[in-house]
C-alpha cells in the first residue's frame, strides 16, 4: 500500500555540469584561455546542479571539487619558435585551476592551436586547429561533470609571409 508521501515529486540530483556562466547552465564545451588578443585574464567555471524537478541550481562554491589534467588525445602544444609540437607542461604550469574554479594562463606561456595553412602559399587566411588541451571537470554529492576542455593561446605562434604575419596564435589572437 502507498503512502501519502509516494505521490510527491522528488527533489534528488541527477546531474551536474561546468559552464562558463553564473546566471544560466549552458553548457560550456570547449573555450581558449590566453593572455593576448581578445580573451585576457582569468576565466571563471561554475557548476550547476540539474533536479529531478527539473530545477537547475548553481553550486558554486557549495562543495565543488575541480579536476584539471591534460586531455591525452590532444597533448601537444607549438612553440613560438616553430620547431616540433612539444607536450604540454601539466598544471599548475602554464594553466592553474583554483578549488573555486578559476582558470589562469601562467608561465610558461603555451600554444595549443596550430595553423595548419603555415606553409600554404595559396592560403590567404589562417586555418587554426587544435592539437593540445587540457580537461576540467567537477565533482559534487559523487557525481562528474562531464569535461570542458581548454586550449591554450597565452603564447605567441610562428610568424610567417603566408597566413600568420603578426604572429598570432590561434583564434584568441
Amino acid at each position: 500500500m502507498l503512502g501519502c508521501n509516494a505521490l510527491q515529486t522528488t527533489n534528488h540530483l541527477q546531474s551536474i555540469q561546468i559552464s562558463s556562466s553564473n546566471t544560466d547552465e549552458s553548457v560550456t564545451g570547449t573555450m581558449s584561455i590566453g593572455t593576448n588578443g581578445p580573451v585576457l585574464g582569468p576565466i571563471q567555471l561554475y557548476t550547476w546542479g540539474n533536479y529531478s524537478n527539473g530545477k537547475a541550481v548553481l553550486l558554486h562554491g557549495t562543495g565543488v571539487a575541480y579536476q584539471i589534467s591534460i586531455d591525452p588525445d590532444l597533448p601537444y602544444a607549438v612553440p613560438s619558435d616553430g620547431s616540433a609540437e612539444y607536450l604540454l607542461f601539466a598544471p599548475p604550469q602554464t594553466l592553474q585551476l583554483s578549488t573555486t574554479g578559476l582558470l589562469t594562463a601562467v608561465d610558461p606561456s603555451a600554444c595549443s592551436w596550430k595553423n595548419t595553412n603555415a606553409g600554404n602559399a595559396k592560403a590567404t587566411s589562417p586555418a587554426w586547429e587544435i592539437v593540445g588541451a587540457y580537461k576540467v571537470t567537477a565533482t559534487y554529492s559523487g557525481l562528474t561533470t562531464p569535461p570542458v576542455y581548454v586550449a591554450m593561446a597565452s603564447a605567441p605562434g610562428v610568424e610567417d609571409d603566408n597566413n600568420n604575419k603578426t604572429g598570432a596564435c590561434g583564434p584568441t589572437s
